[in-house]
């Protein structure tokens, strides 16, 4: 009782309305400021700010013009192997001999190149259009090497002019030696089909293996050159590995796409 007694006199009694009211602790105050400035600062920062993002995709090194299957043109059995695996070779230079019903048929290259695959061997009988070499299109074998990065489709709108590229080539150790250092040359805005990528590549495997998860995009990296590495190009490691580079190595590249405002996450 005695409590409700003095609730009912409160009640009756004004307010002390002489003394000053207090809105917020100070510690509010500060609570307060720190929340108005932090939300200033990322309202700023996500429109004049930038995220860096990049792709990763299958990749591997090759001389620019890529490389081609060479088919016999009849069928037989074959005679003689007359060219080399890694044999660099002029145009319509002698690959193979095969005995038909008509006589001897000579298997010649269509374009100068590196032999870099032998498909036929003595006493083999092959049909017509079986593939027995692939030719890698490089007229000396001092052409500089590239990078094509077998890009997702939907990532290729974007990727920049002369975008920076990382690439770790599996032979070489990366722990010890970095990453290849390049820049995009050009991109294939078209996807590409298996067919077409075993046709550049030379090689019917590679191209279903980079289109498992769907047909990709051609990236052409030219490879940072650098005088001052056994390889000749540019690596994040001071020296890089102490051995040439060859084509037809498998890699994985690392592209920078177009930076992007954190606002126009936002936007439609």
């Amino acid at each position: 009782m005695q409590f409700r007694q003095q609730a009912l006199a409160k009640l009756q009694s004004p307010e002390e309305l002489d003394l000053p009211v207090r809105f917020a602790r100070p510690q509010g105050w500060l609570v307060l400021s720190v929340t108005v400035v932090t939300m200033a600062a990322a309202s700023v920062w996500a429109v004049t700010g930038s995220v860096t993002s990049t792709v990763s995709a299958p990749a591997i090194l090759t001389h620019g013009q890529g490389s081609y299957l060479l088919q016999s043109p009849v069928a037989g059995q074959v005679t003689a192997v007359l060219a080399k695996q890694g044999e660099q070779l002029p145009a319509d230079s002698p690959v193979l001999k095969v005995r038909t019903a008509q006589g001897e048929t000579v298997v010649r290259t269509l374009d100068a190149g590196r032999v870099s695959a032998l498909a036929a061997t003595v006493g083999q009988i092959i049909q017509t259009g079986a593939n027995v070499a692939a030719v890698e299109k490089v007229a000396h074998t001092r052409d500089p090497l590239y990078a094509t990065v077998y890009v997702p489709a939907e990532n290729a709108a974007s990727i920049p002019d002369d975008a920076a590229v990382d690439l770790t080539v599996q032979s070489v150790p990366t722990q010890e030696y970095g990453v290849l250092r390049g820049h995009v040359k050009s991109v294939d805005r078209s996807a590409q089909s298996p067919q077409e990528i075993a046709a550049f590549l030379g090689d019917s495997q590679l191209g279903e293996q980079f289109t498992r998860k769907g047909r990709p995009v051609a990236v052409t990296v030219r490879l940072d050159k650098s005088s001052a590495t056994k390889s000749g190009y540019a690596w994040s490691s001071a020296d890089g590995p102490p051995y040439k580079l060859t084509s037809m190595t498998m890699a994985s590249g690392s592209i920078r796409l177009a930076d992007q405002r954190p606002v126009d996450w936002l936007l439609p």
